[in-house]
């Protein structure tokens, strides 16, 4: 499985423009419908609904993310209007140009308060993009939360 792992900062243009961390290029080409040859990549972005960032999809992360709510919801009720609204309504699919690069949406440049520098922040299976300050001091912040939460990860048996 390709996951998102690392900080990596970029700079973000005078148009909008911002280089994909050559890493995190090659997990959204593996999780795209294209493949890992794919000379551009494709991803879906949308502002975090939790703190001030931004959120990378790939393609089939976003598919499955969506799956269930054909399935296990009331698609006409107020409450899936509601929840499929506040996820998809702000979010938007992007491609890379052949350089890796991606013209980010002003509405997400906005909800991030992003400027001159951007941090890419993998999540496993997503990523987020971060002014740099911002990003570190979440990044300080999940550390202390986890620690203080005895935080372990159950392994199977070692070899």
């Amino acid at each position: 499985m390709a996951l998102f792992i690392g900080t990596h900062q970029n700079k973000l243009d005078a148009k909008g423009r911002v280089s994909i961390p050559a890493p995190f290029r090659s997990v959204l080409k593996k999780m795209s419908h294209a493949g890992e040859g794919a000379a551009v990549a494709m991803m879906y972005l949308r502002p975090s609904h939790q703190n001030p960032c931004i959120e990378g999809w790939t393609e089939l992360g976003f598919e499955a993310l969506s799956a269930p709510l054909a399935e296990g919801y009331n698609q006409f009720s107020p409450e899936h209007e509601d929840f499929v609204m506040a996820l998809f309504g702000d979010a938007c699919a992007i491609e890379t140009d052949k350089e890796g690069r991606i013209m980010l949406p002003a509405n997400l440049v906005a909800h991030a308060g992003l400027t001159e520098n951007v941090v890419f922040i993998g999540t496993r299976n997503t990523f987020q993009i971060w002014e740099p300050e911002a990003g570190a001091r979440r990044l300080a912040e999940a550390r202390e939360k986890a620690k203080a939460a005895g935080f372990t990860v159950r392994t199977g048996a070692l070899a």
